[in-house]
This record gives C-alpha cells, sequence and structure tokens, in this order.
C-alpha cells in the first residue's frame, strides 16, 4: 500500500507540474509560436503572479489583520490568521483565489504592455533579448531587495486550500491546475482560430505584408504579449500558493523562459495540441529524472554530479529536435475558417 501510496503521489505531481507549464507554454505559443515574438522574458510573467501573492496579497492582509513588525515575520502571522479562517468557511479560501487571480491578470497584462513598450520596434534577436534583460533585472530587484516578496528568505503564501486535509491537498492543487490550463487552452483555440489569430500568423511571416494591410505593428506586438503574460502570470499564484510561500530563487529564466521554449521546439510551436504534449512529455522526463538522478549515475558511472544530468538531457534533446525535427512531435496546422471548412465538405 505504501509504494502505491508513493506512486499516486508522483503521478500527481506529474500532472500538477503538467498543468502549470501547460498555462505558461500555452501563453507563449499565443507569443511566439504564432506571432512570432521571442519573449525571452517570459519569467517575469510568472515572477508577476507570485509579487501579486507575497507583495500585495500580504500587505493587504497585514493591513486587515493590524499586524506590526517587520514585513516577513508580520507576513507570516497575517497568512496564518487567514488560514485560520478559511479552515472554517472554505468559500473565503476560493474568494481570495479568484481575487488573486483577477489582480495578477491585470498586474501581467501591465507588466507584459511595459515590458514590450522600449523594444516593440526591435525584430526578433534584439527583441528577444531585450525581454530578457528587463526579466533578469526585475527578477535580482525581487530577490535582493527582500522588503519586495522577501528575497532571497523567502516569504509566506496562505492556505487558500486550508479546509482539505493535508495528504489530500496535493490533489486538490493538481485538479486546479489542469482545470485552469484546460479552461486556457479552450480560450486560446477559439481565439487563435480567429482573424486575430490568423493577423498573428501573418505577422511572424512577414511583417511588413501586415503592415501594408494597414496592421499597427506595435499594437498588435503590445496586445499580444500583455494577454500572453496575463495568462502566465495565473501559473506564478498557483505555484505559489501551492508551495505556501514565495521562494526568491523559483521564478527563473531556466525554469519559466527556457523549458517553455523547449516545449514549444518538442511540441510544435502554432499548435495548442503539441504544447500540450510537449508539456506532457516534457514534465514526465524530468521528474522521472529528479527521482532517479542518483541511480542514473549510478548506472551510467557518470563523472559529474547527479544534478547536471537533468540540465545535460535537456540541452541534447533540444538539439536533436532543432536538427531532425524542427517543426516538433505535431506540425502545425492552417486555420480552417467556417467558409473554408464548407467549401472542403462541397
Amino acid at each position: 500500500m505504501e509504494e502505491v501510496g508513493k506512486m499516486v503521489e508522483l503521478i500527481s505531481l506529474i500532472l500538477f507540474f503538467f498543468g502549470l507549464y501547460m498555462i505558461v507554454s500555452l501563453s507563449l505559443n499565443l507569443e511566439f509560436g504564432y506571432g512570432g515574438i521571442p519573449n525571452f522574458g517570459k519569467a517575469l510573467s510568472v515572477l508577476t503572479g507570485a509579487i501579486i501573492v507575497g507583495g500585495i496579497l500580504n500587505r493587504l492582509l497585514i493591513w486587515y489583520f493590524g499586524v506590526s513588525g517587520d514585513f516577513i515575520s508580520a507576513s507570516s502571522i497575517a497568512c496564518y490568521k487567514l488560514t485560520e479562517i478559511i479552515i472554517q468557511n472554505p468559500l473565503v479560501g476560493l474568494g481570495v483565489f479568484l481575487i488573486t487571480i483577477a489582480m495578477a491578470m491585470i498586474a501581467g497584462a501591465i507588466v507584459g504592455a511595459l515590458s514590450i513598450l522600449p523594444s516593440a520596434k526591435l525584430r526578433e534577436d534584439y527583441l528577444g533579448v531585450t525581454l530578457l534583460a528587463i526579466s533578469e533585472v526585475v527578477f535580482f530587484i525581487t530577490y535582493y531587495d527582500v522588503r519586495i516578496i522577501g528575497g532571497y528568505y523567502g516569504i509566506s503564501a496562505p492556505d487558500i486550500l486550508a479546509f482539505i486535509p493535508g495528504e489530500y491537498k496535493i490533489y486538490a492543487y493538481t485538479v486546479l491546475a489542469i482545470v485552469t490550463g484546460l479552461i486556457i487552452y479552450l480560450f486560446l483555440e477559439r481565439l487563435l482560430n480567429s482573424p486575430y489569430g490568423r493577423v498573428l500568423r501573418g505577422h511572424r511571416e512577414n511583417e511588413d505584408l501586415i503592415k501594408a494591410f494597414g496592421r499597427d505593428i506595435m499594437k498588435l506586438r503590445i496586445k499580444t504579449v500583455a494577454l500572453g503574460s496575463a495568462l502566465a502570470a495565473i501559473a506564478g499564484v498557483i505555484y505559489v500558493f501551492y508551495s505556501s510561500n514565495v521562494t526568491g530563487n523559483a521564478f527563473t529564466r531556466v525554469e519559466w523562459t527556457f523549458y517553455p521554449f523547449l516545449i514549444l521546439l518538442l511540441g510544435g510551436k502554432g499548435n495548442n495540441k503539441g504544447v500540450v504534449l510537449g508539456a506532457f512529455l516534457f514534465v514526465l522526463i524530468r521528474i522521472l529524472i529528479e527521482f532517479y538522478k542518483f541511480d542514473i549515475k549510478e548506472l551510467l558511472h557518470l563523472p559529474f554530479e547527479a544534478v547536471w544530468i537533468q540540465y545535460i538531457f535537456f540541452g541534447v534533446l533540444a538539439l536533436l529536435v532543432l536538427c531532425y525535427r524542427p517543426e516538433g512531435l505535431l506540425k502545425e496546422k492552417p486555420i480552417y475558417t467556417p467558409p473554408i471548412k464548407s467549401k472542403l465538405q462541397n
């Protein structure tokens, strides 16, 4: 029974992170897969969700409960007080979650729009590097300034599912992440099969042609990155509530920028189904490597520390995909509008 329990927990962990990476990768697919905007600052969008929880929600709780003291200790007390209320009234936890998600999406949209403004007129490589630089600056500010979200010390977050017994909580967060990911998938499927999605593809292939048809390229980029950042911020909120704390080094560019790009390459950019498949395969491989890395090191007699196995494997995988399967596992398909579908059927 113990082995079965561990296996169920492992499956739940895989599905939880699959939900998170599905959200982030779908938002990146909107920007890069469809729009051709290389947002190497994707980690900033996820970090924005964490800032809303650790920096905004916690301060509101401190003010509401009238807690005094330094920010980190006061946050712990305020979060504990809210958790006690949620145990007695689950609807409070649900309300806090929905309000935080709304704030994170608004903040994510604003941050995304502001981050693209200085670089909206740049092309591909320069645009990507600029967004990466902006993301890194914000990350290091929040990491070394403990007054924002606790910095390298970290800071507490309220347990919005405190009414659920501890052994079942991971399953509840898994359902929450998967359901949220599916809602975002259905929303983007509908959105990207609209005229907006076709304009985005045109922008990716030839932005001069889009200009010739009277479209404002800068507005299109700002709108797209704002929407993508708003969606990615949701993943940051869910991850922080799941962890019950905001850890400063949890929102790095490797975790939330380069891995989502790898997922797009693996599954197939410009294809939401491919992104979902890529996210699942990536998370499955990653967690299995994480669990069995010491066994792999011993079995293969590797001359380096086990912690590097994951990075080496995914680096090699990215190169192999780029060389032998650049379109990904599921190739991008044309957008079939209702008139085109009727013509094909006839």
